[in-house]
């Protein structure tokens, strides 16, 4: 059984621990998540997530508005979108369908809004494993787009693709 709740100033040691694991950072290497800072505030563009699959936690999901995101990292996009940011924490629970269930409930969360269009994810351009992840939840390729530091693919499930099921 898995279920998303909001993560909190409570998380922080736990947060710190798995950006410090190597998949993690080989995902998300050049993201400073100020978690001292960002676990305080609850900006209504923004949930943060933590996994619990039977009350353990497993991994982190962060459901943004990117047309009101503060920082403008998805730069001017229409309204109706949601982006999201996802991971497991420990290694030994890679490969355990786990990230597959966070985000089928992300999905969920975001598409519960009737107002939500689509849902954009943005691997890195080199991490075909996330590619393949995203395709199988009906993810479809958008483009090739430098974030920061980091060359990404943008990916798109457009609600049309949720409720046909991919």
């Amino acid at each position: 059984m898995m279920r998303l709740r909001p993560a909190a100033p409570a998380d922080l040691s736990l947060l710190r621990r798995w950006d410090e694991k190597p998949h993690v950072l080989a995902a998300d290497p050049n993201d400073d998540w100020a978690w001292e800072v960002e676990l305080g505030r609850s900006p209504g563009w923004r949930e943060q997530l933590i996994a619990e699959a039977d009350g353990r936690p497993v991994g982190f999901v962060q459901i943004i508005d990117p047309a009101l995101e503060e920082s403008r990292y998805w730069g001017d996009v229409p309204p109706g979108l949601r982006a999201v940011d996802i991971w497991i924490g420990e290694e030994a629970d890679l490969g355990r369908g786990y990230g597959t269930e966070m985000m089928r409930l992300a999905l969920a969360r975001c598409f519960r809004d009737p107002a939500v269009s689509a849902v954009l994810v943005d691997p890195l351009a080199d991490n075909v494993r996330a590619h393949r992840f995203y395709e199988r939840l009906g993810f479809r390729f958008v483009e090739r787009r430098r974030f920061g530091q980091d060359e990404c693919f943008v990916y798109r499930l457009a609600r049309s693709g949720y409720l046909a099921g991919g």
